[in-house]
């Protein structure tokens, strides 16, 4: 009986001793912590990733511009340098050689405006329509537009771990700009 009153002793002993509780909580409070730490800074990181593709595809378009004549349009058949300049354009962002032109060249075409004040496609650039009455705006002419899209191939930190794993990839982004 003696041993028995012993084990139960020690067991009642260990069930109310409280020393280490504390490191137990902080040990499951800071797991959580830390994986929500992991997620706030890979999400961050994304959403930068695709601010930053979102300017090298405004660039691409400002060295579209800098780079071509607007007198000698269209752009694509008329400005031989026009796919390097864009491309030296969008990789001369922090994103350098990892952003790419999407389809490897930059399109153009006509576009007017819509009685919703958006733009519309019209045509492409070897056949300039006439007015936009196919946007039912006819009094209007016609503008000529410049289109870069960008594309940057982004991979998480912490794949498989957070939450910006779920979040489209490669990042593409577009930019128009006008040329007239």
């Amino acid at each position: 009986m003696f041993g028995r009153d012993r084990i139960h002793a020690a067991g009642r002993d260990f069930l109310r001793d409280r020393r280490g509780v504390a490191a137990i909580e902080f040990a499951f409070i800071a797991g959580f912590l830390s994986l929500a730490v992991l997620n706030v800074s890979d999400t961050g990181i994304y959403f930068y990733k695709r601010m930053e593709v979102e300017n090298a595809a405004q660039m691409g378009t400002m060295g579209a511009l800098k780079a071509c004549d607007p007198i000698h349009l269209p752009a694509t058949v008329n400005c031989p340098g026009l796919n390097a300049a864009v491309t030296a354009a969008i990789q001369s962002t922090s994103l350098g050689n990892a952003v790419t032109l999407s389809g490897g060249a930059v399109s153009e075409g006509y576009y007017c405006m819509n009685s919703s004040n958006h733009l519309q496609y019209i045509s492409s650039v070897s056949s300039k329509p006439a007015n936009c009455s196919t946007a039912g705006m006819s009094a209007l002419q016609p503008v000529d537009y410049l289109q870069v899209a960008v594309t940057f191939s982004y991979s998480p930190l912490f794949q498989g771990i957070s939450v910006a794993g779920l979040f489209a990839t490669p990042i593409t982004k577009t930019a128009m700009v006008r040329m007239l």
